[in-house]
């Protein structure tokens, strides 16, 4: 009882920080999405951002399991600490950031550019997973179907109703991270 109580505990958690990570892309999605792209085009966006979700965490998780060994016990506050420095970033950005334009490109270069600077959050989310004991296919499976359909949503939403909920959408994020960080710490 207490494996499979443990096993949905993970499963939450990672979850929530998939969504978490995912609000990135949902909100850049709206942004992006406001110029009237055509399904096919959010689709591609949405796979490629969904495939960055999936390998950043991944080269983060070697990093991470790799500097585990080194560091031992403190690693699970090191990837604490990072996880609230990404919240407090996504939150600092959101309050104090400058407005970024739109002037994305969403073909070849620019695109796959665009999927790894959403995506840059990933790594530093999959190295603190790296220097703890979780599912790490788990986790990066979570992150690139979150990541993608949020995208996905974001880029829908942003074509159809406006930009009004994409700022929100990245203080809950950046709360969220500050969370799940503050549990690993405490």
């Amino acid at each position: 009882m207490e494996a499979a109580v443990y096993l949905w505990g993970q499963f939450l958690t990672l979850l929530l920080i998939a969504i978490a990570l995912g609000m990135d892309a949902f909100s850049l999605g709206i942004g992006l999405g406001m110029v009237g792209l055509r399904l096919r085009k959010i689709l591609n966006i949405s796979v490629m951002i969904g495939f960055f979700h999936i390998a950043m965490p991944l080269l983060g998780i070697v990093i991470g399991t790799y500097l585990s060994d080194i560091v031992g016990d403190i690693a699970i506050y090191i990837g604490g600490a990072i996880l609230i420095l990404l919240g407090v970033h996504m939150l600092w950005s959101v309050f104090f950031g400058e407005n970024e334009g739109s002037l994305i490109k969403t073909t070849g270069l620019g695109l796959i550019l665009f999927a790894f600077s959403v995506s840059l959050d990933a790594l530093s989310v999959g190295f603190s997973l790296g220097l703890m004991a979780v599912n790490k296919w788990l986790a990066v499976s979570l992150f690139g179907i979150i990541g993608g359909l949020m995208a996905c949503a974001g880029l829908m939403v942003g074509k159809s109703v406006g930009g009004w909920l994409g700022e929100y959408s990245e203080i809950i994020g950046g709360v969220i991270l500050l969370i799940f960080g503050l549990k690993f710490i405490l």
